[in-house]
């Protein structure tokens, strides 16, 4: 047997060995796996971030397990088995490859996803931002909503446009704050959705960018409170002058 269905079979196997034995897997639902399976999903795109691969194997493997269990309820429903799950996957690819399994020519990776979207709509979604899950991180959704309407021909031309609008929202939200008005958070975030367009653009992940930011900050801050401690000071007793020096050296240090 090819190793990988040997392996593949000893995951189902154990699944129903726990279903069937371990009281705490007994107890579990689709809704009480749910919010796990999203933790795992943040572990997994941590270890990504990281790099670290033997982290990233591990994270793979227990997202593997999150998938065989919500199979494995849902043929104790009677609703569907791993089986139908893995053929619906592979018909799905199927269908949307027909540059690949059929006659259709697509030699670039824009000409994939435009097929990809318009398929999607022959398929009977009513539209093309259907497929955007409700519950997606707001940033996150932003990227994909943009991505899609991309597929079907509507976005800007070039990347200057971008900036453009970008700069235009900054004074729109400038205006705004002026006045005090009570539109400030709705021009905020045409801030930030023009920003997430513009990192489209220039081909950055922007939730990926902002995460290393993140990183980065909590590394410096981090050197910034040892190097504080070891001289024996504290935030009480420093202004943001003094604090701001041991930034700068942690900077420094850190590149």
């Amino acid at each position: 047997m090819d190793p990988r269905l040997k392996a593949f079979q000893r995951l189902l196997d154990i699944m129903d060995d726990l279903r069937e034995k371990c009281p705490w897997d007994k107890k579990q639902t689709l809704e009480s796996l749910r919010h796990l399976t999203i933790e795992e999903t943040y572990e997994l795109a941590d270890a990504i971030l990281d790099n670290d691969l033997d982290e990233l194997k591990g994270e793979i493997g227990d997202l593997m397990l999150h998938m065989v269990f919500y199979s494995k309820i849902g043929s104790e429903k009677g609703a569907f088995d791993i089986t139908d799950v893995l053929n619906g996957i592979c018909d799905k690819l199927v269908h949307r490859h027909p540059h690949i399994y059929g006659d259709v020519e697509a030699n670039d990776e824009e000409t994939v996803k435009k097929n990809w979207e318009r398929l999607k709509l022959k398929e009977g979604k009513k539209s093309v931002l259907e497929g955007v899950p409700r519950s997606l991180p707001a940033l996150v959704k932003a990227g994909r909503i943009q991505d899609k309407v991309k597929g079907i021909g509507f976005d800007w031309d070039d990347r200057s446009q971008v900036l453009a609008k970008v700069r235009e929202e900054i004074d729109e939200l400038e205006v705004e704050v002026k006045q005090g008005s009570d539109r400030i958070e709705e021009e905020f975030g045409d801030v930030m959705f023009s920003m997430i367009n513009y990192a489209r653009f220039i081909k950055i992940n922007p939730e990926t960018a902002l995460e290393r930011t993140n990183k980065k900050f909590i590394k410096r801050f981090q050197l910034m409170e040892e190097q504080i401690k070891s001289e024996g000071k504290s935030f009480d007793e420093m202004n943001l002058e003094e604090m701001d020096k041991y930034w700068d050296k942690a900077k420094r240090i850190t590149g």
